[in-house]
């Protein structure tokens, strides 16, 4: 993981974007994020992309809306201006208002630890997400804001 902007040292050109803002609690709203997100990647990348880039900002809205307790603000942004749609990249921000950041669990390996820790439980129903997010994205972080934060990825159009 890395913090800042993520952004390279030059300027990308602008492309097409996609925002919304979404109620706390409102877990109905991630099917609504994911058609929104599908809908302005319909042209967008390399078979399977837009299905990852789909799979990444489900995990992050839903932590964003479990997690905290105001809503969340979800921007999709493609760079590379008319090129996006094929060589482009894409930008995913989900903001919310809680300034903890989120931590990445370790998968489960081997016996517990001196203390008896050890990474995430097998059997656990949740806690992969960020794992997840850093294993399929191209980069991620997470940029602070006067009040909270931003958790975000970024995936390239064709795999590197």
């Amino acid at each position: 993981m890395s913090e800042g902007s993520g952004e390279s040292g030059a300027a990308a050109a602008p492309g097409p974007h996609w925002e919304r803002r979404l109620p706390r609690k409102d877990l109905a709203a991630v099917h609504d994020v994911r058609a929104g997100l599908r809908a302005l990647l319909a042209r967008w990348g390399a078979p399977g992309r837009a299905d990852t880039a789909e799979l990444l900002v489900s995990e992050l809205v839903t932590n964003a809306l479990v997690h905290t307790d105001g809503g969340a603000v979800v921007t999709a942004r493609l760079t590379g201006g008319p090129a996006a749609p094929v060589k482009g990249r894409l930008r995913v921000e989900v903001r919310d208002f809680l300034s903890r950041h989120p931590t990445v669990r370790a998968p489960a390996t081997g016996p517990p630890g001196r203390n008896g820790e050890r990474g995430m439980d097998t059997a656990a129903t949740s806690g992969r997400g960020l794992l997840l997010v850093h294993t399929l994205a191209d980069g991620w972080g997470v940029r602070s804001h006067g009040v909270g934060k931003s958790v975000w990825f970024e995936l390239d159009a064709r795999e590197p």
